[in-house]
């Protein structure tokens, strides 16, 4: 069933009443498992970054057999960005992709034929971080001080939209170019106020060092954005409906099992990808992303209808959120139903008793945010 506003976002505001975060780390070999079943059809598939504990699933679905069991031989790499890893998509490179909203909205407005089949998680947690001790407590504290940002980063070009919405006068804020490695550090040593940020990537650095912090999601000021999303091209999408059925299956089914099983998963995601924990943080970072991860999937559209289930009715709100960066020159976007679609979207859901643990899970994590 569809969701109304007024549901979503009291769902959506409990919901962050409960929270967690990531290590990005390099992707080697993703597993040495032989395939269980015969007759399987290769398809490869595409992170949007290095995998970390908001986007393994994939790669505990091949380990696990998950999706062998759908009759797939499914081959996992590393993404460099999600406007990238769509265009890998569209250009052939990879069949299937794990790709952020905002990515595939760009491509799709620049005239790239993907379709996106399922919804994974419904916040891509762009906001600002700052320490818990800062005197910036709303938007409006940001004025007169200093800004970390890196300028190719996700979040970065949506800032002169976060700043209208939030009431923030942009001129008055001291915008401090940053290189991503060092981001998390210029707030840390003080060199700048607070940061922009995507929480599932900065806040579990941040925390994994001991470092108390508070996060001002721009969801929260009306710039709300879908997060990780199925794509594919739509000639894959008309020609071979019953193969997107199957990747889209086992890859929700990859993804439930880590909300059920989220100590398990990130274990075996040590296993499978051992950099994770060869730092001191790294297991702490990797479970703090999967917990933020896991947060904001506690929204109506998985927990009222099934995992993956996208709300329509916020879609073009969200598109012209993208349209309005100005990136792209006279954008011509498809109608609706040729960019997203829920057909694939019902075959796994969790019990009320299983979400009840999800939030019980990652209550812990709240405390990032506010």
């Amino acid at each position: 069933m569809m969701t109304d506003s007024k549901t979503s976002n009291l769902s959506r505001r409990q919901a962050l009443l409960l929270g967690t975060g990531a290590l990005a780390v390099p992707m080697l070999s993703l597993s040495t498992r032989p395939l269980w079943a015969q007759g399987t059809t290769k398809v490869s598939l595409t992170l949007p970054w290095v995998a970390n504990g908001s986007n393994y699933w994939p790669m505990l679905g091949k380990e696990l057999g998950i999706y062998a069991d759908n009759g797939i031989d499914i081959e996992v790499s590393r993404g460099f960005g999600s406007v990238a890893a769509a265009q890998a998509v569209a250009n052939n490179q990879f069949d299937f992709g794990v790709v952020f909203a905002s990515g595939t909205m760009l491509a799709q407005a620049r005239g790239l034929d993907l379709i996106v089949l399922a919804t994974l998680y419904y916040d891509a947690t762009m906001g600002i971080a700052s320490l818990a001790d800062s005197p910036i407590k709303t938007p409006k504290d940001l004025e007169g001080r200093k800004l970390g940002m890196v300028p190719t980063s996700a979040e970065a070009p949506f800032w002169p939209a976060f700043a209208a919405k939030a009431g923030i006068d942009a001129s008055k804020v001291d915008v401090v170019q940053v290189d991503s490695k060092v981001i998390e550090r210029t707030m840390l040593n003080k060199q700048v106020d607070a940061i922009t940020a995507i929480g599932t990537s900065s806040i579990p650095n941040i925390a994994a060092a001991g470092v108390d912090m508070r996060f001002m999601l721009w969801s929260d000021y009306g710039l709300e954005l879908y997060a990780a999303q199925i794509v594919t091209r739509r000639d894959v999408y008309e020609s071979n409906p019953e193969l997107c059925q199957k990747v889209v299956d086992a890859t929700l089914s990859s993804f439930a099992y880590t909300l059920k099983k989220p100590g398990e998963s990130i274990e075996l995601f040590a296993k499978i990808v051992p950099e994770v924990g060869l730092t001191a943080n790294g297991l702490t970072s990797a479970r703090i992303s999967q917990g933020i991860t896991q947060l904001v999937t506690l929204w109506p559209e998985a927990m009222d209808n099934a995992i993956g289930y996208s709300d329509l009715s916020k879609i073009p709100g969200m598109i012209q959120s993208v349209l309005d960066l100005g990136t792209v020159e006279n954008p011509e976007m498809p109608p609706l139903d040729q960019l997203i679609t829920n057909e694939f979207v019902g075959n796994v859901k969790l019990t009320a008793e299983e979400w009840d643990a999800v939030k019980a899970n990652n209550a812990d994590y709240a405390r990032y945010f506010g």
